[in-house]
C-alpha cells in the first residue's frame, strides 16, 4: 500500500544543490513478521550513499562514494555539503566510504571518515580524522593507511567500530588479491585494531612478530563492509562477502585466520569450487553463511522502544538480493530469517538503528533518498 506524499525540489545554496523538502517524499506501508512500519523517503538525490552516523543534536552525517560528506535534518531531509573533507579516488568501489563518530564526541567533535586515495603503487583504504564545527570538517588528518597500495577498484573494506575501551577496529578487503588474506605482511584481507590516534596497540597479536604487520587483529576476510558491537556482549561482530556465496557473519578473535581463501563456502564467479567448506583445521568457520550470496553491506543489532517485537535482532543490508535482511539470533545461531524492503529492488548499502528506535537505511543507487522505517501497527 502506497501513499504518495510530496516530491523534493532541489536548491542552489552557495553553489551547493540541497534536497529541501518540507515532507518525507513518500509514504509506504509494509508487513512483516513482528511488526507493520512505514518507509519514510528523506531528502533525494544522494549519490551513491555508504554510510551514516547520527549527531548527538539529532542531525546525520551522511558520506557519498564520490567524495561528499552531509549533514542531514532528520525531520525535514534538507542538507548541507560537509566541507574539509579528504581527496578521494573515487574509482570502482573506492572513493568515501565509512563514517564514525569518536566515543567522546561529546568533548572532542570527532569524526573519522575511511575513503580510499591514490598513492605510489595505485590505490588504499585510509583512515583520517577531523573536527566538526557546523558544516565544516577542521584540521582533518590522515590517521592509517593500509598497505601496499595497489591497482584495481574493488574490495576496500572499510567499515569502522570503537569497542567499549576506546579501540578502533578497521576493516580492509583483500583488494581483489585473494592470497594476501593469508599473507601477514600486508594490510589485505585484515581486520586492523589501532588507538584512536592511528597508533599500534602494544597488546596486538602480531605487534612482535618480525614478518607481520602490527596493526594486524585477524586475517582471512575477503571484504568485510558490515562490522557492529554485540549490545550484550560487546564483542565485535562482522559480515564478510564471499565471491559466488560464501558471505559470512564471524566473530573475530586476536590473531585468529577467518580462511579466505584456504576455506569457503563459496565458489568462483565462473563456477570451479574455490576451496573446501568450513570448518578447516587451524581456521574458525562462520556462525552464519549465506549461499547463494545476498552480497551483506551494513549492519546493526536492534535497540529500541519503537520496535519492541525486533529487540535484540541483527539487520543487514544486500547488495546482490537487493533487500534488508532480519536475523533472529539464540546466542550465535540464526533461528529465523526474514527479507523486507523486497519491492523495492534496490542495493542496501547500509543500515543503522537511530537513539529514537527508529531504523535508517541508505540504498546504493545514483540518485536516492533515505529510508526510515517507522512504525505503523
Amino acid at each position: 500500500m502506497r501513499n504518495l506524499m510530496t516530491t523534493a525540489a532541489l536548491i542552489g545554496v552557495g553553489g551547493i544543490a540541497l534536497a529541501a523538502p518540507a515532507l518525507p517524499l513518500a509514504a509506504d506501508i509494509e508487513d512483516s513478521q513482528h511488526h507493520r512500519f512505514q518507509i519514510e523517503r528523506l531528502g533525494q538525490g544522494f549519490s551513491h550513499p555508504w554510510a551514516l552516523a547520527f549527531l548527538p543534536d539529532g542531525d546525520l552525517l551522511v558520506t557519498e562514494r564520490p567524495g561528499h560528506l552531509n549533514r542531514v535534518d532528520r525531520d525535514t531531509g534538507e542538507r548541507q555539503r560537509v566541507s574539509g573533507t579528504p581527496e578521494v579516488a573515487a574509482s570502482g568501489q573506492g572513493g568515501l566510504l565509512d563514517v564514525a563518530l569518536h566515543p567522546n564526541f561529546a568533548d572532542n567533535a570527532t569524526v573519522y571518515l575511511t575513503y580510499s586515495a591514490y598513492g605510489r603503487g595505485g590505490m588504499t583504504t585510509h583512515l583520517g580524522r577531523g573536527v566538526l564545527d557546523g558544516d565544516q570538517l577542521k584540521d582533518f588528518e590522515k590517521l592509517y593507511a593500509a598497505t601496499p597500495y595497489s591497482g584495481g577498484g574493488r574490495h576496500f573494506g572499510s567499515r569502522i567500530v570503537f569497542d567499549d575501551d576506546g579501540y578502533l577496529y578497521l576493516t580492509i578487503g583483500d583488494r581483489g588479491r585473494r592470497d594476501r588474506a593469508q599473507q601477514l605482511d600486508n594490510h589485505h584481507g585484515k581486520l586492523l585494531r589501532l588507538r584512536d590516534d592511528g597508533s599500534i596497540p602494544s597488546d596486538n597479536p602480531f605487534v612482535d612478530k618480525d614478518d607481520a604487520e602490527p596493526a594486524i587483529y585477524s586475517y582471512g576476510h575477503r571484504n568485510a563492509q558490515g562490522m557492529v558491537l554485540h549490545p550484550e556482549t560487546r564483542a565485535v561482530w562482522l559480515h564478510e562477502h564471499g565471491p559466488r556465496g560464501g558471505d559470512e557473519i564471524n566473530l573475530p578473535k586476536p590473531g585468529v585466520n577467518f580462511g579466505w581463501p584456504e576455506a569457503t563456502f563459496g565458489t568462483e564467479y565462473h563456477g570451479p569450487e574455490i576451496a573446501p567448506d568450513p570448518p578447516v583445521a587451524g581456521m574458525e568457520p562462520p556462525i552464519h553463511h549465506w549461499t547463494p550470496s545476498i552480497a551483506p553491506s551494513g549492519m546493526a543489532f536492534y535497540q529500541g522502544d519503537a520496535f519492541p517485537r525486533w529487540e535484540g535482532d541483527l539487520f543487514v543490508g544486500a547488495l546482490a538480493h537487493r533487500h534488508l535482511e532480519r536475523l533472529r539470533l539464540d546466542g550465535t545461531e540464526v533461528v529465523e530469517q526474514e527479507r523486507l524492503l523486497e519491492d523495492l529492488d534496490w542495493r542496501i548499502r547500509d543500515v543503522r538503528v537511530a537513539p529514537d528506535g527508529h531504523l535508517y537505511v541508505l540504498p546504493d543507487r545514483s540518485s536516492t533518498p533515505l529510508l526510515r522505517l517507522l512504525p505503523a501497527d
